[in-house]
């Protein structure tokens, strides 16, 4: 025996009536989605937002010559200060009072003039890009700390 229904039921637009037994009635209604309204889109991607949570990152380099640090903004990828003892006014300068261009105290004397272009640039706060062998020691710590006495905040 079969089963007896009663009701209505929307498919793909299209309106079936159910009635007595298994005879059916396709109605097209215009009060139901089309199949091409039906069409989910893709899901839309959260944004990477560790580049705007911490923009600006202080990467240093040391030779066994020269030391350089420079503040890279993340999301644009460009340089906003960079400073080096291999700038000719330093090294001339240093040379001058025979000072090197590679100890602790070259590498604090680059962190404090990249603190003081950083201010002159309204970068307030850096966050630190450690290479794998980088320690928060030596010359390292001596830009680090020329950084925080210039006002640069660290993250």
């Amino acid at each position: 025996m079969g089963r007896k229904h009663k009701g209505n039921i929307a498919v793909y637009g299209i309106m079936i009536e159910m009635s007595q037994a298994s005879s059916f009635q396709l109605q097209s209604s215009p009060n139901f989605l089309c199949e091409s309204d039906m069409v989910i889109p893709p899901p839309v991607k959260a944004q990477r937002i560790t580049n705007y949570l911490k923009p600006y990152l202080l990467k240093m380099h040391f030779s066994n010559k020269y030391v350089s640090a420079q503040v890279i903004h993340a999301p644009t990828a460009t340089v906003a200060a960079a400073a080096s003892s291999q700038e000719t006014v330093l090294r001339e300068a240093w040379a001058k009072t025979q000072q090197s261009t590679r100890d602790v105290s070259a590498a604090a004397k680059i962190g404090k003039i990249l603190g003081e272009r950083l201010l002159v640039k309204d970068v307030l706060a850096v966050s630190i890009v450690y290479k794998k062998d980088q320690r928060y020691h030596g010359k390292v710590r001596a830009v680090i700390d020329s950084l925080r006495e210039a006002g640069v905040k660290l993250l």
